[in-house]
C-alpha cells in the first residue's frame, strides 16, 4: 500500500467528470487499498479517486462504522434535507453550511464487480453526497449556503 498525494482545490482534475471502472483486477485493488491508507493518514472520512488524480467512479468512506468501497456509484434515492457543516480534504481548512438529503440509497459496484446498495443517513449520506460530486467535478463549496468563519470552528 501507498499513501497518494490528494490534489488541491484549483487543480483542474478536480473539474473533470470521471470515467466509470469496467476492469476489476489487482490494480484496482491496490488504489482502493492505497485511497484507504490515504483517507486514514488524512484523518478523513471519505476520499473519491479524482482527489488523487485519478479520473475513475470510485471513492471510499468511512464514518465510523466501516469502510465502504463504491466503485460506479450512483445515489438512486434521496429523501429529506439537512444543513450542516462539510469540509473536503481538497480545500484544506474551509468549511461551510451545505445543503443535502438526510437519507440517501446508492447502488454501486464493490471490488469484484458486485453490485450492492447501501442506505446511509445524516452524515453517511452527506459524505455519499459529497464522494459522488466528486465524481462529476463538483465540489462541496458549490453546494454551501454560507462558509464558515475559523472563529465559528472553536
Amino acid at each position: 500500500m501507498a499513501i497518494r498525494n490528494i490534489v488541491k482545490e484549483g487543480d483542474e482534475t478536480l473539474g473533470k467528470v470521471c470515467r466509470p471502472v469496467t476492469e476489476f483486477n489487482e490494480r484496482l485493488w491496490q488504489l482502493l487499498d492505497d485511497m484507504k491508507e490515504t483517507l486514514v493518514k488524512a484523518d478523513g472520512v471519505g476520499l473519491a479517486a479524482p482527489q488523487i488524480g485519478v479520473l475513475r467512479r470510485i471513492f471510499v468512506m468511512n464514518v465510523g462504522d466501516g469502510w465502504v468501497e463504491a466503485i460506479n456509484p450512483e445515489i438512486v434515492e434521496r429523501e429529506g434535507e439537512q444543513e450542516d457543516v462539510e469540509g473536503c480534504l481538497s480545500c484544506p481548512n474551509q468549511f461551510g453550511i451545505t445543503r443535502r438529503p438526510q437519507k440517501v440509497r446508492m447502488k454501486a459496484q464493490n471490488r469484484q464487480g458486485k453490485w450492492f446498495y447501501l442506505t446511509g443517513e445524516g452524515l453517511k449520506a452527506r459524505c455519499i453526497c459529497h464522494e459522488t460530486d466528486h465524481l462529476d467535478g463538483v465540489l462541496f463549496k458549490q453546494h454551501v449556503i454560507r462558509m464558515l468563519d475559523p472563529s465559528e470552528l472553536a
